[in-house]
């Protein structure tokens, strides 16, 4: 790149809050950017910086306070949330200030929403500020009208369900968790609505969804989150394929083993095995994990279950001797690329966004088991909205067991829904596509973003 070009292009600092399923849209979103000529650059804290690997996007570590462990060296969650505040804030403002004086000094901070510290930052750079919202658009509706007072807790139910402008009825079981049950994780709750504290100020504020799936949820609270949808923030090979070899997040907190699941794969007659993961914070009780583990063994179907190492040990002893070659367990794998496959017909989920979000996008109906958070709202929409796969029913105890497991693979494999399930999620697949494609809705929200800095910084300086 010539120095005259080099002066005039817009420099974007992306922000995450470090967890996988967080990184993933963020990198994600500055691959974006990236490719439409911004330089963008990933800060990430210490702990992760090494798990980041993806081409045009540059990385520079900044500090949680947590170094060594991450997470894991913090006494809980409000005291990591403390102490990133604290050390990111001064490390990310040392980060904008060691670009200051090269070509590319940083115009823009693109933050997770869960640092509205990040805004602060930008702002005393004299930068522009961008929110990035890592849910649905539903999930951001309730906690924007809960922080503005629009509706308060303890939530008031008519005939059973939440009314929200802009979204279905929730029954009780659709509502997040955090909310339904205020004192399950408070510091959760805490930081859920302590998004919203300055979106007021933000230069722009940005959605991981898009128009035709959530529209109406969007318009209804505009007028308090007007918010730019620039999803799915899903790796270009599954959808527009204008960014060449880009079939993975580049980011892994956990070593795949995507060769061994692909290999098994191929020996799988196309739209055969279920694909079964929980994402990467899930923990799910021994009892559930084998009424899960027996469900589908009973349900007939061949099986690829990803479970993390520090699951294994809830697996039901014999397991393995009784589903031998119909079924394989691995410890993590390029979900993408095993939802893309030809031999996957249905995906076991829990209903995190970016697994629903994949889901969709890459046209695999899919079989809800929400645990926690948005889950479960989340699953509500997969089953009754989009109609793109069944929810598990959980007994008095909550926990689903293995004849309804076994029941739902079926009913998404081969009952009397599975075709439509399957042309629904072919329909929103095409949706996706259009709206992330060039000149698509979620493309132009990008692309104005990228006009406006372009235009900033070639305004600001001087042609060299």
């Amino acid at each position: 790149m010539k120095m005259e070009d080099e002066l005039h292009r817009a420099h974007v600092v992306v922000l995450p809050y470090p967890s996988q399923g967080h990184i993933n849209p963020l990198l994600q979103f500055a691959k974006r950017l990236a490719s439409k000529g911004l330089k963008a650059t990933l800060a990430t804290t210490r702990y992760t910086v090494k798990s980041i690997d993806a081409p045009n996007v540059g990385v520079e570590p900044i500090s949680d306070g947590f170094d060594k462990e991450g997470f894991a060296q913090a006494r809980n969650t409000a005291a990591f949330l403390k102490s990133f505040e604290e050390h990111g804030s001064r490390t990310l403002s040392q980060l904008i200030e060691k670009y200051s004086s090269t070509n590319t000094p940083v115009a823009c901070v693109v933050y997770d929403s869960f640092f509205p510290w990040a805004l602060d930052v930008a702002k005393q750079h004299d930068i522009f500020g961008a929110a990035f919202f890592t849910n649905s658009v539903a999930i951001s509706n309730i906690f924007c009208r809960l922080h503005s007072g629009l509706l308060k807790l303890p939530l008031e139910l008519h005939d059973g369900a939440l009314l929200v402008p802009g979204l279905p009825p929730l029954n009780s079981r659709d509502i997040p968790s955090f909310i339904r049950l205020p004192g399950s994780h408070p510091a959760y709750l805490a930081m859920k609505l302590r998004q919203f504290t300055n979106t007021d100020k933000a230069d722009w504020i940005f959605g991981n969804s898009f128009e035709a799936l959530e529209y109406e949820e969007a318009k209804s609270i505009s007028d308090v989150w007007p918010a730019k949808l620039i999803g799915p923030m899903v790796p270009s090979t599954y959808l527009d394929c204008r960014q060449d070899k880009d079939n993975a997040y580049g980011a892994s907190l956990w070593k795949p083993v995507s060769f061994e699941c692909i290999n098994w794969l191929e020996t799988k007659l196309p739209k055969s095995i279920v694909y079964v993961s929980f994402g990467s914070m899930v923990s799910l009780t021994p009892e559930q994990m084998e009424e899960i583990a027996w469900g589908l063994k009973e349900s007939g179907f061949p099986f690829l279950w990803v479970v993390r190492p520090s699951e294994l040990d809830k697996l039901p002893q014999g397991l393995g001797e009784s589903v031998q070659e119909k079924a394989m367990i691995a410890t993590w794998c390029n979900q993408l690329e095993v939802l893309a496959h030809r031999a996957t017909g249905c995906f076991v989920t829990h209903c995190g966004w970016n697994s629903t979000l994949e889901g969709l996008s890459i046209g695999v109906p899919m079989i809800g088991i929400p645990r926690w958070a948005d889950q479960w709202t989340n699953a509500k929409y997969v089953e009754e909205i989009w109609g793109v796969g069944v929810r598990a029913r959980e007994d008095e105890e909550g926990v689903v067991r293995r004849e309804e497991v076994s029941k739902c693979v079926n009913e998404v494999m081969r009952g009397e829904r599975s075709d439509e399930m399957k042309r629904n999620v072919r329909k929103w697949r095409e949706f996706a596509k259009e709206a992330i494609g060039e000149g698509g809705s979620s493309d132009r929200c990008i692309s104005e973003l990228v006009e406006r800095l372009t235009s900033h910084v070639s305004g600001g300086r001087q042609v060299g």
